[in-house]
Formats: C-alpha cells, sequence, structure tokens
C-alpha cells in the first residue's frame, strides 16, 4: 500500500487552513454591535472618519500600557495589518484593497475583507513550493530580511492563532455580559 508524502510545505498550509477555519467558525453570525463593542474603556476600535470610512486608532509606538483593543480592530490586524501587508511585500498583491489604518465598520465586510487577504495570503505561501520555504524574505523586510519565507507563514500562524484567539474570547465576554 502506497503512502502519501508528508512535506513541510503541505504541513504547513494544513495548519494554517485548520487554523483559518477555526477563527472563521469563532466570527460566524457575528453581529456590528458585538464586532464593534469597546470592552473597556479607552478601547482602540475601528471608528468613521470625516469622509464617512472607517479608520482604526493606532499610536507608534504603542502606549504602555496598550489599550483593550475590540473585535473590530483585531480583525483589522489579521486582515490588513498582518496578511495583506505581508502579501504586498511577498507577492506585490493584497486582497482588502485597503491601506494602512483604513478598515470597514460592519462585521460582514471585515469578515469578507480579512478572507480576501487570506486567500492571496495562502496562494502565494502555496506557490512557494518546498525550496521557496527557505527563502530570505529580503530588503523589503528590514531588521527580519536574513528570516525565511518559512519563519513569516510561522510569524503569520502565531498572528492568527494569538490575535483569533482573543476575538473568540471577546466573543464569549460578549455573550455573557449581554446574553447572546
Amino acid at each position: 500500500m502506497a503512502t502519501a508524502t508528508r512535506t513541510l510545505g503541505g504541513e504547513l498550509l494544513e495548519t494554517l487552513d485548520f487554523v483559518w477555519g477555526r477563527l472563521q467558525g469563532r466570527i460566524e453570525g457575528l453581529g456590528d454591535d458585538e464586532y464593534l463593542w469597546e470592552p473597556a474603556p479607552g478601547s482602540w476600535n475601528v471608528r468613521r472618519t470625516a469622509d464617512d470610512g472607517w479608520r482604526v486608532d493606532w499610536a507608534d509606538p504603542d502606549p504602555e500600557p496598550a489599550p483593550v483593543t475590540t473585535i473590530a480592530w483585531r480583525m483589522w490586524h489579521i486582515g490588513l495589518d498582518c496578511l495583506d501587508s505581508y502579501s504586498a511585500r511577498l507577492f506585490a498583491e493584497t486582497g482588502t484593497g485597503l491601506t494602512a489604518h483604513e478598515w470597514v465598520g460592519d462585521a460582514a465586510s471585515a469578515a469578507e475583507r480579512m478572507d480576501a487577504a487570506w486567500a492571496v495570503f495562502r496562494r502565494g505561501v502555496e506557490s512557494w513550493g518546498q525550496d521557496g520555504l527557505w527563502r530570505p524574505l529580503g530588503p523589503a523586510w528590514g531588521q527580519w530580511s536574513a528570516h525565511s519565507n518559512l519563519a513569516l507563514a510561522f510569524h503569520a500562524l502565531d498572528e492568527i492563532v494569538h490575535h483569533g484567539a482573543e476575538i473568540a474570547l471577546l466573543r464569549d465576554l460578549y455573550g455573557a455580559r449581554f446574553g447572546g
């Protein structure tokens, strides 16, 4: 009986897909009130701009201590700040069509933008093949230029798991507080 050959790239994609699917399950049914809910005073959120756009709260460097962030802010962080910014430098393509600190003000649009950013990133990671996993990131990555594509994929995995878990917790807290 023949056994399928497992590869590092295949294992990586399988793990990324599993984690992404778990996050998608946790944002299913997310409503706009919950999306924008501020769980603590001074929370960072996504706010309407004077020109009817939406922009995330942001400071560089982060204040100490960093503010609590909303589900909306975390979805921006995963979709645009992480996946899209990585894809722009790695693959010269993004999924959201937004830049820097722009985002969207409703849960359905945020989920669509995150999915679009994910699709571009995932397709790019798959295109690396086995040898491409070890390719250095290069000058666009500054102090991380010598790190490999694989290291960045692991970092993306960490961002999705970390912030996805925070989104899940905020949903649990919102439900407990508001009877959802």
